[in-house]
């Protein structure tokens, strides 16, 4: 199966979930969900989807609960737009990982600033 192709399916999957998304739900979603990445396993029968949330804890468990509610009209919406033998089931899976890079950023920032405070004697 060419990579290519499941880069294709996969940024497919990802555009009609982010438009469904932007439309609404019946259930409104907590927080700020936005979907980050699809990845596709090779017989097209699963399909992870990475999203992350801008919001407490709770709006991240509130999106994720709603998400997996509304996993079958959303997978139904999937294969009405995308051109599959078979409808992938969708795995909704939280990314942190822009929140884990930020705080990473963070604490950079506050050991380089500290660095310059250590040696008084220093000249700039």
């Amino acid at each position: 199966m060419s990579s290519f192709r499941k880069k294709r399916v996969a940024d497919e999957i990802r555009k009609v979930l982010s438009e469904r998304i932007v439309r609404g739900l019946k259930d409104p979603l907590p927080g700020f969900v936005t979907i980050r990445e699809v990845e596709v396993n090779t017989d097209f029968t699963r399909a992870k989807v990475f999203f992350s949330v801008f919001g407490s804890d709770e709006d991240k468990q509130g999106a994720l609960d709603v998400l997996t509610d509304h996993q079958k009209s959303l997978r139904s919406e999937v294969g009405k737009k995308v051109r599959l033998r078979n409808t992938p089931e969708l795995v909704f899976v939280l990314d942190e990982s822009g929140e884990r890079a930020a705080r990473i950023h963070q604490l950079l920032d506050a050991a380089g600033a500290g660095e310059g405070t250590d040696n008084p004697g220093e000249d700039a």
